[in-house]
This record gives structure tokens, C-alpha cells and sequence, in this order.
């Protein structure tokens, strides 16, 4: 079914039944676009939305270049986002260099019908909004943000190296990160900031693919923290996605308190609800276990009906009683060691953002300051309209 765009008109002769056939046969072609810097369930959230809104999924992926030029340095390479874009299940296909600014041009070369974005602002490094001539034509279509995630805030609970987001955010050190990263020197943006992520089961139902295993399928375990889900978590699952020719892969997330217990700081970035959606959004997962119990046993393969537990080259950290967490799989033959060629670790994204530290934080203000200069260019002229009333 259609449910936007622009539709083919239905007026003049020919067989109403012939009209309604085509109708249902026309395709509506989706336009979104970004940065697409650290992936986060935000924005499949924001592609999730674009894709309920038509029938195909484009995604427009900017280059490093451009990033740098209208916001300042990403953290991951170009050719890692596209990567990423492409692993979120609702796109379809990808533009690799898309331009920053949004045209009917660009739109029209990708045969697509109309954009989505969020209800914040993207601005180029001279303030205007980059969507701002296919609003005027028409063109474009909004969806609600994503409450709780931004780069930004996670950015800052990087730098932090403090466990204040596992609990609460009324920590000194939290609100002072919110200070630095989320505030200008006029103010608050409401769309660069720090807020509360509450997950709901409605959330995770439209996150779901709600698919049951079917009989043929080859029902494949993992098990981890999969922490900020970057790149070396996509190429992973693929290559596990590769060990069947009829894959069911489920995915067992531990809570936040066991992935401290061994990996230590400051971990998990993402909370256990955070960690849910970012690996849903994942096309090679079928299924994710929410708290999945550390050590791989009899109860859980039963459970599951698992015929082959996957792991990825990242160290073994024992059970807490010192025991091999994949004993049981060991021993029923169905263990393996998958190597994704992919070394990136979560550790590894921590380590980029500390050492451009000074550059984030100034790319964050002036983020900050641009968008705050567009609100106050509103209120005003909101003010004046209200004065000629």
C-alpha cells in the first residue's frame, strides 16, 4: 500500500479497476540524508519512520569532506558510514557522496518522490537550512526525532570515563558534560543536547521483525555487549550471517551490570535498552535476547533450539566462577571462531573521540550557536506577525 507521496492522478477515461491496479503497482521512492556519524538507534529510528512512508528507502551519505567543510570532523571514515547505512534493515539502497544541501536536482537524479528528516534543523556552515528548496516545492516530509541520543551526548559519555549514564543524570560530572557539549554560550538548542532515553515496548515491537524461526532454518547464537554497534559489530554478524544458507541469527545482549563486571571503566556506553534497538536495526539479526545469561548452557541451546554458537576474535573473558562461558556449545560440537577481518573495537571508537577531544567539543558549540542563531531569527519573526495581527 501507498501510504504518501505524490500519487498518479485518477481523473480522466479508462477502467477504474485498470486505474486502481496501476495505483497499487506505482512505487513510492524515499529521499533521506546525513552524515550517518556513529550510527545509533536515533537515526534507524528516523529511517524507520522514512521507509513506513513510502515503498523504497534511499539513503544519501555525505563524504568526510563535506562533514568537515559544515560541521567539523566525523569520527568514523566515509567508507565505514556507508558500510553502516547499508547494514540498518529498512534501506534499500545507498548514495555514496550525497551533497550536504538537499535539491529537487538530487531528487529528481534518484527518481524520488520526496525527503525525510527529523523535526530539528541541519544547517550549512553559513546558517541557512539545507532543506529549505524542497520545503518550498513540496517535497519534503518530517518525522518525530528520537528522544534520549544524540552524537553529541554520546560523545560526552565517552569523554567522561564515569558510569553517572548507567543510573541517573543528576551526577555533577554528567551535568557538566551536558554543560560543555550541550549548551552554548546564548543558551539551550532543543536539538543538541542531553536528554533521557525511556524505552517502551511499543518502541521495541517497531524495532522487531517479529519473525519466528522457520523449519529449515539454521538457528545460530551470539552472545556480547555490542556497545555502540559500529562497524566491527556489522562486519561480525554478516560474516555469521554468511554461515548458513538460511540463517536465524539471535543475538544475546548482556545487562549493563555483567558487561562492567568485565570490561571495566566506564561500560557499557549504551544501556542494556540502548544496545536493543541499535542491534535490531541490524538486517542480519533476527532476534535479540534481552539480558541473555553470561555463560552459553544447556537451558539456553534447548531453549533456542541453537545448532552453531558463533564467536568473533575478541578475548574470552571468563565466567565469574572462572569457567569457560562456551563449555557446553564446546562440547556438543557446535562452537566456532569467526573472523570478520574487521579488528574495531568499542575501545577503539573511545580512543578516536579522546584524542580529537577539543575538536568535538568545538564542533558541538558551534553546532550550538548556529542553531540557537535560527531560533532566535524565528521568535522574531513570529514576534513580528503577532504585532501586524
Amino acid at each position: 500500500m501507498i501510504k504518501n507521496g505524490h500519487h498518479a492522478s485518477c481523473e480522466g477515461g479508462g477502467d477504474p479497476r485498470e486505474r486502481a491496479t496501476e495505483k497499487r503497482k506505482r512505487v513510492v521512492r524515499v529521499w533521506c540524508d546525513g552524515c550517518y556519524d556513529m550510527v545509533h538507534y536515533g537515526h534507524s529510528n528516523q529511517l524507520r519512520q522514512a521507509k513506513a512512508m513510502g515503498d523504497y528507502l534511499v539513503v544519501g551519505v555525505h563524504t568526510d569532506g563535506e562533514i568537515a567543510k559544515h560541521k567539523g570532523p566525523p569520527v568514523f571514515t566515509q567508507e565505514e558510514r556507508y558500510k553502516m547505512v547499508r547494514a540498518i534493515k529498512w534501506v534499500d539502497e545507498v548514495v555514496e557522496g550525497a551533497p550536504y544541501v538537499t535539491t529537487l536536482e538530487t531528487l529528481d537524479k534518484h527518481n524520488c518522490d520526496f525527503c525525510v528528516h527529523g523535526d530539528d534543523i541541519t544547517l550549512t556552515v553559513d546558517g541557512k537550512d539545507t532543506y529549505d528548496e524542497v520545503k518550498r516545492m513540496g517535497r519534503y516530509r518530517e518525522c518525530k526525532r528520537t528522544q534520549g541520543v544524540s552524537t553529541t551526548d554520546l560523545v560526552g559519555r565517552m569523554l567522561l570515563m564515569t558510569k553517572a549514564h548507567h543510573t541517573n543524570m543528576d551526577n555533577s560530572d554528567y551535568q557538566q558534560h551536558a554543560d560543555n557539549f550541550g549548551k552554548g554560550p546564548k543558551g539551550h538548542s532543543p536539538w543538541t543536547g542531553v536528554s533521557q532515553f525511556l524505552q517502551t515496548s511499543q518502541k521495541i515491537i517497531q524495532f522487531a521483525s517479529g519473525k519466528e524461526p522457520q523449519p529449515g532454518d539454521t538457528i545460530i547464537y551470539v552472545a556480547g555487549a555490542f556497545d555502540l554497534f559500529h562497524i566491527g559489530h556489522v562486519d561480525f554478524l554478516e560474516a555469521v550471517f554468511k554461515q548458513a544458507e538460511r540463517p536465524y541469527v539471535i543475538v544475546g545482549l548482556h545487562f549493563d551490570q555483567e558487561v562492567n563486571r568485565y570490561k571495566g571503566k566506564n561500560y557499557p556506553i549504551m544501556n542494556i535498552h540502548e544496545r536493543t534497538l541499535s542491534v535490531l536495526a541490524c538486517r542480519y539479526v533476527s532476534e535479540v535476547v534481552i539480558g541473555a545469561p553470561y555463560a552459553v548452557d544447556k537451558d539456553l541451546l534447548d531453549h533456542f533450539k541453537v545448532d552453531l554458537v558463533c564467536h568473533g576474535q575478541t578475548e574470552v573473558f571468563p565466567d565469574k566462577d572462572g569457567a569457560d562461558p562456551y563449555a557446553e556449545p564446546k562440547k556438543r560440537g557446535i562452537f566456532r571462531v569467526i573472523e570478520s577481518r574487521n579488528g574495531l573495537t568499542t575501545d577503539d571508537i573511545v580512543q578516536r573521540i579522546i584524542e580529537n577531544r577539543l575538536q568535538f567539543e568545538a564542533r558541538n558549540q558551534k553546532k550550538e550557536a548556529k542553531e540557537m542563531a535560527v531560533i532566535e531569527a524565528l521568535r522574531r519573526r513570529e514576534d513580528g506577525e503577532k504585532s501586524q495581527a
